[in-house]
């Protein structure tokens, strides 16, 4: 899996995240499960398609998360926070979005990110445009 750089523009400031990929079924299936601590200022990033419904959910993962829903131009659509682990509760994006952030819980309220905040990364792009290849 590939590792990129993304930021979140929030009201307290610019945060730099570094995130793990997941673009393929593959590594979407995979994700966080087994994976008992996540570094401060790190996470995943599930990358879809065109615009579409997502559910997500806990099996097999050990750690609350927050879930970062987000729309094709990088706009935050909804966050779900704290998720409960190994849960197999389904949480929805509740709406048509292009990618999920998974960040430890509690960073999303520590950075003071909230719906309608900016996620810069080349994965939204205006127009949302851009696809997974």
């Amino acid at each position: 899996m590939r590792v990129s750089k993304l930021t979140l523009q929030t009201s307290s400031g610019l945060h730099v995240i570094s995130v793990t990929l997941a673009v393929n079924r593959i590594e979407q299936q995979r994700g966080l499960k087994g994976v008992r601590r996540l570094a401060d200022a790190t996470g995943m990033l599930f990358l879809y398609g065109p615009p579409q419904e997502v559910t997500m959910w806990m099996k097999d993962t050990y750690l609350a998360l927050d879930m970062i829903f987000i729309r094709a131009s990088g706009i935050v659509h909804r966050i779900e926070s704290p998720t409960e682990p190994l849960s197999r509760t389904v949480i929805a994006s509740k709406g048509e979005v292009v990618a999920v952030l998974e960040l430890a819980a509690g960073t999303a309220t520590r950075f003071g990110l909230q719906p309608g905040d900016q996620v810069l990364h080349p994965a939204f792009v205006p127009g949302g445009a851009w696809h997974p290849s």
